[in-house]
Order: C-alpha cells, then sequence, then structure tokens
C-alpha cells in the first residue's frame, strides 16, 4: 500500500516537473567558448522560458536560441548569445569596436576588441534582435555577425544565473 501512494506521489511529480520544464525554466548546459570569458563550457545555467511573454528581450541579456541555420526543430542546436543591439538600433563594428546609434560600447564582459572584420552601419529591424558572443576572438562565436538578426519566435528564454559549479554560480 506504501508503494501505491509513493509512486502516485513520483508519478505528479514528474507531471508538475515536465509542465515547468516545457513552459516555465529549463536547466542548459554551456558547450562550445563562444560566450567566454562570461560562461565556460560544462556550467549549467538556469533559463527562464516565461520572462518574454511579459516584456522584450534587452540589450544585454544573455539569451538562449535556436540555430537559425538549423532551424527550430525539437533536436534543433540551442546557442546561448548577448543581445546587443534591438529594433531601431543602428550597429556598427569600426575599427574593431562595438558601436550602437553610434555610440562605443563598453563591454566588460569581453575580454578583447572584435578579431573578425569590421560591419558596415546595420539598422535592426522592429522586432529583430543582433546577437553576439562574448568571446570576441576572431572566428569564436556563430552570431548574428553570421545569420543576421533574429526574432522572438527563435529565442527559448534569457539564462539568469549560473547554476552549476556551485564555485561558480551567479546572476547573469
Amino acid at each position: 500500500m506504501y508503494w501505491r501512494e509513493w509512486l502516485k506521489t513520483m508519478v505528479w511529480a514528474l507531471i508538475i516537473l515536465g509542465i515547468l520544464n516545457s513552459w516555465v525554466f529549463n536547466i542548459s548546459t554551456v558547450k562550445g567558448q563562444s560566450m567566454q570569458p562570461t560562461l565556460v563550457q560544462q556550467e549549467r545555467l538556469f533559463i527562464n522560458k516565461l520572462i518574454y511573454k511579459f516584456h522584450s528581450p534587452a540589450r544585454g541579456d544573455v539569451i538562449i536560441l535556436h540555430d537559425p541555420v538549423l532551424g527550430a526543430q525539437p533536436t534543433s542546436k540551442l546557442l546561448v548569445k548577448r543581445v546587443v543591439a534591438i529594433g531601431g538600433d543602428t550597429i556598427e563594428i569600426r575599427d574593431h569596436q562595438v558601436y550602437i546609434n553610434q555610440i562605443k560600447q563598453q563591454e566588460p564582459y569581453t575580454d578583447t576588441i572584435v578579431g573578425d572584420a569590421d560591419l558596415a552601419p546595420m539598422t535592426v529591424r522592429e522586432g529583430q534582435y543582433y546577437v553576439m558572443g562574448d568571446n570576441r576572438h576572431q572566428g569564436m562565436s556563430k552570431d548574428s555577425r553570421i545569420f543576421g538578426t533574429i526574432g522572438l519566435t527563435q529565442i527559448v528564454g534569457r539564462a539568469d544565473f549560473i547554476i552549476w559549479p556551485l564555485s561558480q554560480t551567479a546572476l547573469l
């Protein structure tokens, strides 16, 4: 009799966890080097999947998105990037520095200038986002410089904090 109650509790817990995982939050593992030095390989991130139902992504948000090259298939690869420009912004990479609306950006989360080619001024369309990895060394990030801007439908959620390893736990 005891095991039936235990089994019923476990089934309900799994159902509730499945619903929360599908609609509210997710845990994601960092793979690759595109977000170094902010994030490193194998760190676990808490992903808030609900946040963008209430407001739009903002400059500086670290987001998880479906790889635009592969599309939003259930098995598609997820990328982690930083929103650097939003709809209406003009982004430019000049002399290996990022400029938004002609203002040179202070980016304390990077450890180098942009190692790749400069980018001519480009205005981001409304409802679109320009994302980049924090690793600005040449060829280290697959981001909007390669696949262009992204829409809200490609965004899975916002990475709110590192949950593992415990020694690296931090808000993003």
